[in-house]
């Protein structure tokens, strides 16, 4: 089975793409090479972020915010978390963007809320790969 490389993006590399990149490597390691690196990456990882994904089983207290020239050169998938920012050209054959709210400061219910929106997202993504064989067939989920 083909192993894509993909990359979640955001500003600050401290909540979203840092708990997509959580449930990225827990569901699909077999399936994905996961990276994760913000435009201007914060100090450390939210520790409300480590706190969500901990109650979910999974431990994101290890990683920490990467610069955009600390992943691959070359992604098969690039997700940006919709933060509002143009993120520099990275080379990738299929590009999400999805939307989501920055829970920075929120509540520990928003930081769950945002958790579970990228759960779900992981999934539908997941499920999507499942049934694609090589890169060319990305262009088509």
């Amino acid at each position: 089975m083909k192993r894509f490389i993909i990359a979640f993006i955001c500003i600050g590399n401290s909540c979203r793409s840092q708990m997509a990149e959580g449930f990225a490597r827990f569901y699909g390691s077999s399936l994905l090479e996961v990276y994760s690196a913000g435009t201007h990456p914060a100090e450390r990882v939210s520790p409300d972020a480590i706190a969500a994904m901990k109650e979910k089983g999974i431990d994101i207290s290890s990683q920490y915010p990467k610069t955009l020239d600390e992943i691959p050169a070359k992604l098969d998938i690039l997700i940006t978390m919709g933060c509002g920012v143009s993120c520099p050209f990275i080379p990738n054959f299929y590009r999400e963007d999805w939307g989501l709210e920055d829970p920075v400061g929120g509540s520990p219910e928003k930081f769950r809320e945002v958790r579970n929106l990228i759960e779900q997202e992981i999934f539908e993504l997941i499920t999507k790969l499942k049934n694609v064989k090589n890169v060319n067939e990305l262009k088509k989920i």
